[in-house]
């Protein structure tokens, strides 16, 4: 069965973007970005990608899910061409290369998605997507940023406290500030496993 995989930037205080849904002091220059250009190269932007001459294969991602202000925030009528982009929204509509747009309950839609062939389905965002479909989130890679907003859009939104745990899989620490930590559900009546690999990168 395919993954839900929430893969995203998120504050040192648990913000994925400003009040007004900015994301401009994220750091996109340093050693972090060699990692994401070479393990997520399919969540850059595809008109990015295709400047910076980097392929983009679908190898972990070939799917993504984002909510209206999500898609809308970059400018561009279909950011992740390369990929099958689904984005909900009771109110709007758009058309664009491999684009839907839909009003379905987004936890059906994750469930049917699931069920069909092919890899990881990205959760891009936002913070009221993710709350949606907490409970679907298999896996979740964060990028943590050395930066506090002090307020904004929360990495699960509004989402009411219910205990969950997630066992963590990797650490990695770049000399940006910038840490990559992935983690995956810990099902029902699952042990404890072997604690996860943590790596600090140095630049040369």
């Amino acid at each position: 069965m395919r993954e839900l995989v929430y893969y995203a930037a998120v504050t040192l205080d648990g913000y994925i973007a400003g009040p007004n849904g900015e994301f401009d002091a994220f750091l996109v220059e340093g050693d972090h970005m060699a990692g994401i250009n070479a393990r997520f190269a399919d969540t850059l932007p595809t008109v990015a990608a295709e400047a910076l001459g980097i392929p983009q294969t679908r190898e972990v991602f070939d799917t993504v899910l984002m909510g209206w202000n999500t898609y809308r925030v970059g400018g561009l009528p279909s950011p992740y061409a390369h990929l099958r982009q689904i984005v909900f929204s009771r109110t709007r509509t758009a058309e664009a290369e491999s684009l839907e747009v839909t009003a379905e309950d987004p936890v059906a839609v994750v469930r049917r998605l699931k069920e069909e062939k092919g890899g990881a389905i990205w959760l891009c965002g936002g913070g009221a997507l993710a709350a949606t479909v907490a409970d679907e989130i298999d896996r979740l890679i964060l990028k943590r940023q050395p930066l506090l907003f002090g307020s904004g859009i929360p990495l699960f939104g509004d989402r009411p406290y219910r205990p969950e745990r997630f066992d963590l899989v990797e650490t990695v620490a770049y000399e940006s500030g910038v840490v990559f930590t992935e983690l995956e559900r810990r099902r029902q009546g699952a042990t404890t496993r072997d604690a996860g690999a943590s790596i600090l990168l140095s630049g040369g």
